[in-house]
């Protein structure tokens, strides 16, 4: 394994965005450390971790988004390196800063780029967006994205069959310093619209599209050792990621009685199709009505769109009774109509 700089990190995030970076920390070797709150004890991103820090009650304000509670976790925990996982966490100059001022690495962009130029703490869900790994060369791994959304939300990303020019203004995420992973909106005009860090649903479809591990990247963008990654040379594939979200009413919980998409890796119907499912729960777990009710991702690449949609619809067919409602209706129909080669249309 490739040294990258950083030996141990705090993941601060919860459910199948954090269990997935914790994953791949564990492929490359790195120690992951878990946060969770007082009614996440036995959560499976705390499960996969190599080791768990109790950051407070239940709220998420008192828990996963409190920036000092957070810095106090990983001081007591011994890392070397905060990680954190959803854009409201990666985008908070607040927490960046202080985790820099404790003698500790903060994997992401630094505090000042994230005040003059966003980290909008949201997950950017306009119909067009950009995925790029953001290094001193420049924009690497750009990736165009179309998303499909349902209340606000992107529930399906893929790459369009004739990708736009990336916006000029793109290259304003170099000049103004921003450095690591970014998802950004466009804006019908072309400009630039939210600007987050972190561990967006899009950024499977940059993993899936060139072949890389996201976590690798902020990993190596937050040691200096960006310059050690040898990207892919040849063109990128297609690709489709979807998020599986449970329809219970807000604030209300439940419980899952069966397996949902993931983990890992698995071929799709052709040899050259790669589908990667990744889940927050397995059964018998609580899906508490505090949180997100983000249940797995699933994401494909292959050579075109409608082969990687059909693949995550085979990764989703089948599922049977969860224990919850859920929208996977709703995401196969949008699959569906990617596979006949028609574009989604946004609601």
């Amino acid at each position: 394994m490739a040294q990258l700089g950083i030996e141990s990190v705090l993941v601060a995030g919860r459910g199948p965005a954090a269990c997935a970076v914790i994953a791949a920390c564990s492929r490359l070797e790195v120690k992951a450390v878990a946060v969770h709150s007082e009614v996440e004890r036995n959560a499976l991103h705390v499960r996969l971790a190599d080791d768990a820090v109790l950051l407070g009650p239940a709220p998420a304000s008192e828990s996963y988004l409190a920036v000092d509670r957070i810095v106090e976790a990983a001081r007591r925990s011994g890392v070397s390196a905060v990680l954190p996982v959803p854009p409201a966490l990666a985008g908070n100059a607040r927490l960046a800063g202080a985790v820099v001022a404790s003698g500790l690495t903060w994997v992401g962009p630094d505090a000042a780029v994230l005040e003059r130029l966003g980290g909008d703490g949201v997950e950017p869900a306009s119909e067009q967006g950009l995925l790029a790994w953001v290094t001193d060369d420049g924009l690497r791994c750009a990736t165009p994205v179309t998303r499909d959304r349902a209340a606000g939300i992107a529930r399906v990303s893929w790459t369009p069959e004739q990708p736009p020019p990336l916006p000029a203004t793109a290259r304003r995420l170099v000049e103004v310093g921003w450095r690591g992973l970014v998802t950004v909106g466009v804006a019908p005009d072309g400009e630039l619209g939210e600007v987050a860090a972190g561990f967006s649903l899009d950024m499977a479809v940059l993993e899936r599209a060139h072949g890389v591990d996201a976590v690798e990247l902020a990993l190596r963008s937050a040691a200096g050792t960006a310059g050690q990654v040898p990207l892919p040379v040849e063109p990128p594939r297609s690709a489709v990621a979807v998020q599986l979200r449970s329809t219970l009413p807000p604030g209300q919980a439940g419980r899952i009685t069966g397996r949902l998409p993931g983990p890992g890796r698995r071929r799709g119907r052709g040899r050259s199709t790669d589908v990667v499912a990744a889940s927050g729960y397995e059964p018998g777990d609580r899906l508490d009505g505090w949180y997100d009710a983000l249940l797995a991702t699933v994401s494909a690449g292959a050579g075109d769109v409608p082969t990687a949609a059909r693949a995550v619809s085979d990764a989703l067919t089948g599922l049977g009774e969860t224990g919850v409602p859920h929208d996977g209706g709703e995401v196969c129909a949008v699959l569906e109509r990617l596979a006949s080669g028609h574009p989604a249309s946004g609601s």
